[in-house]
This record gives C-alpha cells, structure tokens and sequence, in this order.
C-alpha cells in the first residue's frame, strides 16, 4: 500500500507534468503561428511525453492500491519571444521538473517506500534526458544566431522528431 505523504505527493506530480505538457502545447501553438511547424511538432511531441510521465504516475498510484486526485491546472504562459528563449525556457522548466523528481525521490527515502525509489529512478534518468535535449538545442540555437537559413534548417530538423 502507497503511504499518504508519497501518494499526495505523486498526485501532486501528476498535475506538474500535465502542466508540462500543457506549457508544451502553448508552445507548439505559437511555433506554428509564427510559421515554424517544425518547432511546434517538437514540442507537441514533448507535450505528448509529459502526458505519458504524468501516466505513469497515474497507474502506478493505481498499481500501489492508492487514490489517485487530480488537481487543477495552471494556465501556462501564452506570449513568447524568439525560438532561443522558449527552449531556454523549456530548459529551465526541465531543470524545475529534475529538483520535483528529486525531492519525490527524497521523500520516498524518508518513507522507506522501496517500491516508489525504484520506479522513480527510471524518472530521474528520463529527466537526464531531457535536460540534455533542451539544452542542446538552446546550443543549436546560439550558433544559429540570427540566421534565417539556419532557423529555417533546424524547423526541418525538428520536424523529423517521432515520438516515443
């Protein structure tokens, strides 16, 4: 059985990715009304993977004989800059995603609940990768500098993304 305080904190996970995903898709929406269906593909796709995280924790509350609670969710931020600054953005928010994951973690440890330490570790290396992604690409991104041609090359890269 899913002691309360892991339980209320994975409820509390679950909204924190679904609003991942649905700062993701107030991404891709103004990617594509600034011409880059590329960049709004990539992050549909990122928003689709938040879904399946928040999942995750779904079933597995499900899995431990807990009660899953959803919560409200927050609006996400709707004006956006430049193609740099929303994946700097994305970036930061995937750092804030790590620390959520981190103190879970944490919180299972002060909980001795095994079960939860082990399936979080899959959250903690997804979280590596994802970092990674974004930041990688806040590095395209800067050696693109104002080059219409190169942002144009990496919208056709992002296009190309499948999903998992």
């Amino acid at each position: 059985m899913l002691n309360k305080p892991v339980q209320d904190a994975m409820n509390e996970q679950i909204r924190n990715e679904l609003f991942s995903a649905y700062l993701y898709l107030s991404m891709a929406a103004h990617f594509e009304s600034t011409n880059l269906p590329g960049f709004g593909h990539w992050m549909k796709i990122q928003a689709t993977e938040e879904v399946k995280h928040a999942m995750k924790f779904f079933e597995y509350i499900n899995e431990r004989g807990g009660k899953v609670t959803l919560k409200a969710i927050d609006q996400p931020e709707t004006q956006f800059k430049a193609p740099l600054d929303i994946f700097k953005m994305a970036h930061k928010h995937e750092q804030k995603v790590t620390a959520m994951i981190h103190k879970l973690y944490e919180l299972s440890l002060k909980e001795n609940d095994y079960a939860s330490q082990v399936m979080l570790q899959w959250f903690i290396k997804e979280q590596v990768e994802e970092e990674k992604a974004a930041e990688g690409i806040v590095e395209q991104l800067k050696m693109a500098g104002d080059s219409s041609a190169a942002l144009l090359m990496a919208d056709r890269q992002f296009a190309a993304r499948k999903s998992d």
